[in-house]
Parts: structure tokens; C-alpha cells; sequence
């Protein structure tokens, strides 16, 4: 069955703020360091992305691909330019990556089709 990754990024959305009520210095502290991570420097934050998407394929973490994928569409990435990410990540990881790669394009179709229009 294809997953639905706009309903894998809304299931974690509907925790993060749970998690951060229970253990707000942690949360607050990964937030920082995201916020620092991905702002503009010697790489902008669109190349920081698709490193991000590239980590996110070879972990096999469904909500990453959907968070970072949909943070590309944000930043103007084409599907071809997500296309030629994942091919690096097929070609490292093997077919692992590849299965993973072919659901990151898939999740890249999802939350394209929304933001059209």
C-alpha cells in the first residue's frame, strides 16, 4: 500500500507539541540547532534540503522525507532536481535506497499537487 505522506507529517505534527510540553528544553534545544543548521551560509538553504531529503532517504525516515521534501517544494526545487538527489542516494545506497528514493518522489508528487494553484 503507497504511503500517504501528508497524512505521516500530520500524525507527527499532532505530537511534536505533546512531546514538547513533556520535555520543552530538549525540544526548544533541537529547534536551535534546526534553525542554525538550515539558515543561508557558504550553502544556501535549498542545497541544505536536499542534503537533508539525500540523509533522510538513506535513514529510511518516512517523516523526514515528507518534512524535508515539502520544505523543497517551499524553496522552488523541481521534481527533476529531487529526481537527480535520489539517484545519488540509489547509486550509494542500493536497492534499499532505492526503494526509498522511488516513495521520496512519490511523497514529492503528493505535496506538489497541493500546493498548486
Amino acid at each position: 500500500m503507497p504511503k500517504d505522506y501528508k497524512a505521516i507529517t500530520a500524525s507527527i505534527n499532532e505530537y511534536t507539541p505533546k512531546l514538547r510540553k513533556l520535555v520543552p528544553d530538549a525540544l526548544a534545544g533541537f529547534s536551535t540547532l534546526a534553525s542554525q543548521a538550515t539558515k543561508d551560509g557558504a550553502l544556501d538553504k535549498k542545497t541544505k534540503e536536499f542534503a537533508a531529503l539525500a540523509i533522510s532517504v538513506a535513514m529510511q525516515c518516512d517523516a523526514c522525507i515528507g518534512f524535508h521534501t515539502k520544505t523543497l517544494i517551499k524553496l522552488g526545487a523541481t521534481r527533476e532536481e529531487v529526481a537527480e538527489i535520489l539517484a545519488m542516494n540509489i547509486y550509494l545506497g542500493g536497492g534499499p535506497a532505492l526503494m526509498y528514493a522511488a516513495d521520496a518522489l512519490r511523497c514529492y508528487d503528493q505535496f506538489a499537487e497541493d500546493m498548486k494553484g
